[in-house]
């Protein structure tokens, strides 16, 4: 399987967990509002501190972006782009969102594919601090209670990435069991799944959010990313019985690599490591 050197030596705990308890509900993004301060705004009003989201549709502007880059200095595997700044009305085509908190204040990490207002097709991981909600949009999120993202250094990595933590209840309505989950570089991200779900006795489950980014990609429909980094959101994803009667994880994802090329459908099991990192949320469906 393909493998990218990391700067730091791998921790022996291969995926970062949390249980928890959960709900999935809809909300609007309020125009005018920083896209940070908009779906922090729709979690508190379900009472959760965050969780995730997913979104098709929608309209942003002021705009501010970064793509996957190769790393210059070598302190990384991969690095980011210089910030892209596009005039006018960028609408978005889909997207993903963990909504944590960084330094104690709410923070975002956020991937998806868009166009800009010249028509030029692209993606990438959004800013949290420049990105304002031009126009009302609808997004389905999944609250967090008894976990929550948070932003540490991660020594592998060379990066700060959000991880989950145990946290306090908020005392939010929820109704699902759920685990918050991170999965650490070099491992599929199928198998992944299927063997953390097969250790806790989840019989189903389905993916809310789900950010990261995989060594290229390799799609059951023939597709192939070769370029090695890349920004990842997941659109769909479930972890059920196949055929055989053992779990397999279906997972639909739509990304952008470093040299600007766009891929989207579903992943081959067994054949797409994670690249730095993936956030996501499994609610447990039995």
């Amino acid at each position: 399987m393909r493998n990218i050197k990391q700067p730091g030596a791998p921790l022996p705990e291969r995926i970062q967990w949390v249980e928890a308890r959960g709900r999935a509900f809809a909300f609007t993004l309020q125009a005018g509002l920083p896209l940070l301060e908009a779906a922090r705004r729709g979690f508190a009003a379900e009472g959760f501190a965050g969780g995730v989201l997913n979104f098709g549709r929608g309209t942003l502007g002021p705009f501010a972006y970064v793509m996957p880059a190769l790393s210059k200095t070598g302190e990384n595997a991969a690095f980011y782009s210089d910030t892209f700044r596009p005039g006018g009305l960028t609408r978005t085509k889909l997207g993903s969102m963990t909504l944590g908190s960084r330094d104690g204040a709410p923070f975002f990490h956020c991937h998806g594919l868009w166009t800009e207002a010249d028509g030029k097709a692209s993606g990438g991981h959004m800013m949290p601090d420049e990105t304002i909600v031009a126009e009302p949009f609808e997004v389905e999120a999944f609250g967090l209670d008894g976990a929550a993202f948070t932003a540490e250094v991660d020594p592998e990595t060379n990066f700060r990435l959000f991880g989950p933590l145990a946290s306090a209840s908020t005392g939010a309505r929820t109704t699902s069991r759920a685990f918050a989950l991170r999965l650490r570089p070099n491992q599929d991200f199928a198998g992944c799944l299927e063997d953390f779900c097969r250790a806790h006795g989840i019989a189903r489950a389905k993916i809310h959010g789900g950010v990261g980014s995989t060594i290229g990609a390799r799609f059951t429909h023939g597709g192939v990313t070769e370029p090695f980094a890349t920004e990842l959101a997941v659109t769909a994803g479930t972890i059920a019985p196949g055929a055989s009667g053992a779990l397999e994880a279906a997972l639909d994802i739509a990304l952008i690599d470093y040299t600007g090329g766009v891929a989207d459908g579903r992943l081959i099991r067994g054949d797409n490591p994670v690249l730095m990192t993936m956030e996501l949320v499994l609610e447990v469906m039995g």
